[in-house]
């Protein structure tokens, strides 16, 4: 059932535009305001998926009624109608976030698509909020210790700036999240953010991967090729393991920096991008630079910000918290009823050495769950976890 708000100060043509909605679709159920007072009281006590609202009114016209209801519910869908319609209008009320500017009196047709169209797309906001979420939920930081905490409070003052960032940690800490959880925090969480592993491509493809390429350009280019930059525009480049990256890739990423300009393998033409990026490594990159395998430049145009993510090791306090998180993660993956995990086995496992982090810690989780008994106990953590 979608439910949608005509907000219209004329008697006549409310009941019209009920009439035509109702007749329309059994899934339509319509209220009414007679003003845009009653309009945006009945916004704010009631849910609806679109509202059809006249722009002059009195006591509170039309344009006010969009801007406040777009503060209160950004993903309410506002169809505005006017008998007095011009372009100026029009263009005002869609960048105020309208979805369509109608003018009286409305073609039947188009009305009617409008309406469809707007509530389709209320359908992929709520749609696209709910996979947010779960996304997010994949990306969460589990822990509390000191460390930890530390890098939440980091973030949270870092991700709405554009400054770069760079971070640091041994390999399965989860420096990945961290990227995440900037982008997701940042004004440019509603595009996209590009991941590249710069240590899973070979150095020969890098550029191409990162920039592009235009057709003819190598023997396998049999076409122009968009790169990540150009896909992350407006939003964020995660550049995963830069301390892996090819010299020649280094000054082109520098320059990417530098002028926001990018240039595809075998073109001339410079390609402007807005593109935020954050990087990680588990190498020491001023060690990398002392023996010439990284640009001191772009470590330093790249380290405004350094988060440093700790070892599991250093925050051992955190793993009986990441034990439940995973043991709930694995159930709900795998279709099985949540197991426990006894006091006993959580201890063995807060003193085992995890030399490959938080993966590893996974992946003894999961092996516990499926070889261990109903409640995972000491001799389990014995028998199945062992190195």
């Amino acid at each position: 059932m979608s439910k949608i708000l005509i907000i219209e100060d004329e008697p006549a043509i409310r009941r019209v535009l009920t009439k035509i909605l109702t007749e329309e679709s059994d899934t339509y159920k319509v209220d009414e305001a007679e003003d845009g007072v009653q309009g945006l009281e009945k916004i704010k006590n009631d849910d609806y998926d679109l509202v059809l609202c006249d722009i002059k009114m009195p006591k509170m016209d039309g344009v006010e009624v969009l801007e406040a209801a777009k503060k209160l519910k950004p993903e309410i869908q506002m169809v505005m109608i006017s008998g007095h319609g011009d372009l100026e209008t029009a263009v005002k009320t869609m960048r105020l976030g309208a979805f369509d500017y109608i003018s009286k009196p409305p073609d039947l047709n188009r009305l009617l698509n409008t309406v469809r169209n707007a509530l389709d797309k209320k359908q992929l906001v709520v749609e696209n909020k709910i996979l947010k979420k779960k996304v997010s939920k994949n990306y969460e930081m589990i822990g509390e210790s000191q460390p930890i905490n530390q890098i939440k409070e980091m973030i949270e003052k870092v991700a709405l700036t554009e400054a770069r960032v760079l971070i640091t940690g041994p390999n399965g800490t989860g420096k990945e999240l961290v990227a995440h959880q900037l982008h997701e925090k940042s004004e440019r969480c509603n595009a996209p953010l590009i991941e590249v592993n710069c240590a899973a491509i070979p150095s020969e493809l890098i550029e191409s991967e990162l920039f592009g390429h235009v057709k003819g350009a190598f023997t396998s280019a049999v076409k122009d090729r968009t790169g990540k930059f150009e896909a992350a525009d407006g939003g964020t480049i995660f550049l995963d393991e830069i301390g892996d990256m090819s010299l020649s890739a280094q000054a082109k990423v520098l320059r990417a920096l530098q002028e926001s300009l990018i240039q595809r393998v075998g073109a001339d033409k410079d390609i402007k991008v807005n593109v935020r990026v954050v990087a990680a490594t588990n190498k020491d990159l001023k060690l990398e630079i002392a023996e010439g395998r990284f640009r001191e430049d772009l470590y330093h145009r790249l380290a405004v910000i350094l988060i440093k993510v700790p070892a599991l090791n250093e925050r051992r306090d955190d793993i009986p918290l990441l034990i439940e998180y995973f043991a709930d993660k694995i159930a709900s993956e795998q279709g099985n009823a949540i197991k426990s995990f006894s006091k006993q086995a959580i201890k063995l496992l807060q003193e085992y050495d995890w030399t490959g982090n938080i993966r590893e810690l996974r992946n003894v989780v999961e092996r516990l769950i499926i070889l261990g008994g109903n409640e995972i106990s000491e001799n389990d953590v014995k028998l199945y976890a062992s190195k």
